[in-house]
């Protein structure tokens, strides 16, 4: 009946949190306690409740009760059928409360939240460098080990990014799958396609900090940015003479390649 009337008679004595039912606050107080009295019998991890353990038992079981019945896809804890549900239904509950923005998962709330506030709470062991999600962590990780476990079936060629196979699968096919809703012009990556729509739309989002011109693309304003600051990052590897540009440079390798000293000699180029 206290279902019915909100009556919450059990009150725990640490945080004052109030419960229906004896069960409940005896489950509360182990949050207090520190005590986990359910063992898994598999791997001797220990659990304060015992419906985190049956929880946790189907990671070793494999079984997969919640069936979404729109796709029929299985899942082994209701919460993930649930966030997976709104895949369907399109609801996003979880509003960000600077800017507006809503999500379908909690989770990506919270993720969204380090825009505002900065927050970068994943610290790579080696560099110290900080990232505001787990999976860039991961990738960057993959920068100091080398490791590239991504393979392309084709020229087995590898990469460190799932991602990156992706994008290079699409050098194999040919296929193009972005296309310019103006002109219909198609495009093999996003990334692509959202710097040709600025052709169209004109807008100018990347400016110059130091005298205020704008541009298209990040690329444009990295490379105007050195004429200012006077950067020369490419270098003949002749003659040692450095560029501001890699077309200058890639100009300037053809008066070497006209040398015939240099064409007797080409590994040195």
């Amino acid at each position: 009946m206290r279902t019915h009337t909100g009556e919450k008679p059990f009150e725990c004595t640490v945080c004052h949190k109030t419960f229906s039912e004896s069960g409940s606050l005896r489950k509360h107080l182990l949050t207090h306690t520190g005590e986990k009295p359910f063992e898994c019998s598999a791997c001797c991890k220990t659990f304060s409740r015992n419906g985190d353990l049956r929880k946790h038992m189907r990671t070793h079981t494999g079984e997969k009760p919640f069936e979404c019945t729109v796709c029929h896809k299985t899942f082994s804890i209701s919460t993930n059928l649930r966030a997976h549900l709104r895949t369907h239904t399109g609801e996003k509950p979880f509003e960000c409360t600077v800017c507006h923005k809503t999500f379908s998962k909690s989770g990506h709330l919270r993720t969204h939240l380090r825009t505002h506030t900065g927050e970068k709470p994943f610290e790579c062991t080696v560099c110290h460098k900080t990232f505001s999600e787990s999976g860039n962590l991961r990738k960057h990780l993959l920068t100091h080990t080398g490791e590239k476990p991504f393979e392309c079936t084709v020229c087995h060629m590898t990469f460190a990014e799932s991602g990156h196979l992706r994008r290079h699968m699409l050098t194999h096919t040919g296929e193009k799958p972005f296309e310019c809703t103006v002109c219909n012009k198609t495009f093999s990556v996003s990334g692509s396609l959202r710097k040709h729509l600025l052709t169209h739309t004109g807008e100018k989002p990347f400016k110059c900090s130091a005298c205020c011109k704008t541009f298209s693309r990040n690329g444009d304003l990295r490379k105007h940015l050195r004429t200012h600051t006077g950067e020369k990052p490419f270098e003949c590897t002749v003659c040692q003479k450095k560029f501001s540009q890699s077309s200058n440079l890639r100009s300037h390798l053809q008066t070497h390649l006209k040398d015939n000293s240099f064409l007797s000699n080409p590994c040195t180029f």
